[in-house]
């Protein structure tokens, strides 16, 4: 009998969110990851309609960390039929449930607002998923030991290894009868402030790559100067510097860094407020693993020191109306939701304003539009102009950049008979896919969205 394993890529595919890849094998069918899409229109309306596959008949979901476009549509899966386990590392699982729990009070949020003030065609307006719906979902999380083969049938198997994008992040390999899958994940930078350097794969028969910065290199430019230099200007000018920041890693980063300027005498102790729930839980995920990151327990507890953070709601406005010099970390950073769009409603028209960009912005952003430029913003449905000075800090992107992902690949000892390049944009994508061949000469696929791959074992 012919053995064979189907590989359908329901998300990252031809874009960078929303991953999901169905394995289909004669014994299991595994699903890596189960994330939402962000962005454009186009793409999170995809969110809404069922996957194009029997969903009861994925036997685990396997997932590479807990970011909301790798775990985010969780509870969706459920809805249409899983009944299976849901593996990661502890600290991943414990990311995922922050996010999902966070996710869902905003979809029912947002739900009741549009009912309450008729904002939707669809009447009633329903959430995305519920509170309740979340919590169904964490009860088949399953955690699983970093670096250690598991047994998932007969002749497969799978092995989470450390990738230093965000904390409790791995790549994962999957052996499927003697054939080596390996889907990175998102892979993290080799000299970054809070999380040691990612292991590499050594042999890849099929490999699924991320390929977000495929086409560039991130600046070189001192990431502690650049803050720095923009703390004394907005000091001088009398402001307040705004940062949108994702809640998971980058929040903590800028954390670290700032207070690590304070200590050295690099900035004056201009006060420093952390609006972000989620990112608050998110510390908590650091104080419980430690070994999962750099930080030791007495930086950890002077950085937390260091900064102001914000509970309740109506400490955001108090922090508004505070007329001191101040930086404001809040979430998201992609500037789609969450606390930051209070801040920047209020402050994006003041000259006094810079807003610093430090991540991936996608498209159909708001922090893509400030990044090129916008001369208005929409918030709240109402549009505000943009005043204040908008700055962007590429390096420091969790994602590694082209020669990052050229490492990661260094020591694979054979030649992968395919490799499939995902999360990306399309430019991205082609120009690693190009890198790849000109430096390795292996054998490079873009897939699109829906594509279904047969590989004969």
């Amino acid at each position: 009998m012919e053995k064979f394993v189907k590989i359908n890529f329901l998300g990252a595919a031809g874009v960078v969110t929303g991953s999901k890849f169905l394995i289909e094998t004669s014994e299991q069918n595994i699903l890596i990851d189960c994330g939402m899409f962000q962005g454009l229109k186009v793409l999170r309306e995809l969110n809404w309609e069922d996957l194009p596959i029997d969903v009861s008949s994925i036997d685990v979901v396997l997932l590479t960390h807990g970011h909301l476009d790798h775990v985010g549509y969780l509870p969706r899966l459920l809805q249409q039929g899983f009944k299976g386990k849901i593996k990661g590392t502890a600290p991943t699982l414990a990311i995922a449930e922050i996010i999902l729990r966070d996710s869902a009070k905003i979809h029912e949020e947002e739900a009741d607002k549009a009912n309450k003030e008729k904002l939707s065609t669809h009447i009633p307006a329903l959430p995305f998923y519920t509170i309740k719906d979340a919590e169904n979902t964490l009860k088949q999380f399953e955690m699983v030991p970093e670096d250690k083969w598991i047994q998932l049938s007969e002749h497969m198997s799978c092995r989470f290894q450390y990738n230093g994008h965000i904390i409790g992040s791995t790549f994962i390999d999957l052996d499927i009868n003697g054939k080596r899958f390996v889907f990175s994940g998102d892979i993290g930078r080799p000299n970054d402030y809070l999380l040691h350097k990612p292991k590499k794969p050594e042999w890849a028969d099929f490999l699924f790559m991320e390929s977000t910065y495929g086409n560039k290199l991130h600046p070189k430019d001192n990431i502690e100067d650049v803050l720095t230099n923009i703390v004394l200007e907005t000091l001088h000018k009398k402001g307040n510097l705004i940062i949108p920041s994702f809640a998971v890693e980058r929040l903590q980063t800028l954390m670290y860094i700032l207070w690590k300027l304070y200590e050295q005498h690099r900035i004056p102790n201009i006060p420093i407020f952390v609006d972000s729930p989620m990112g608050n839980n998110v510390l908590d995920v650091f104080k419980r693993f430690p070994k999962w990151h750099k930080l030791s327990v007495q930086d950890y507890n002077a950085m937390c020191n260091h900064v102001n953070i914000i509970q309740l709601y109506k400490e955001t406005w108090e922090t508004i109306d505070d007329k001191r010099s101040k930086i404001i970390i809040a979430g998201s950073g992609m500037v789609t939701g969450g606390r930051v769009l209070t801040y920047l409603q209020q402050l994006i028209d003041e000259p006094t304003t810079t807003v610093v960009l430090v991540g991936y912005q996608a498209e159909g952003t708001r922090g893509r539009q400030l990044l090129e430029g916008a001369h208005e913003i929409r918030f709240f449905g109402k549009y505000y102009p943009v005043k204040a000075t908008i700055k962007s800090i590429e390096s420091l992107s969790a994602h590694g950049d082209q020669k990052d992902l050229l490492d990661w690949v260094s020591n694979i000892k054979n030649i992968p008979e395919h490799v499939y390049l995902i999360h990306g944009e399309p430019t991205a994508l082609d120009a690693f896919r190009v890198k790849l061949k000109d430096e390795y000469h292996w054998n490079v696929t873009i897939p699109k969205l829906s594509d279904v791959q047969k590989v004969i074992l």
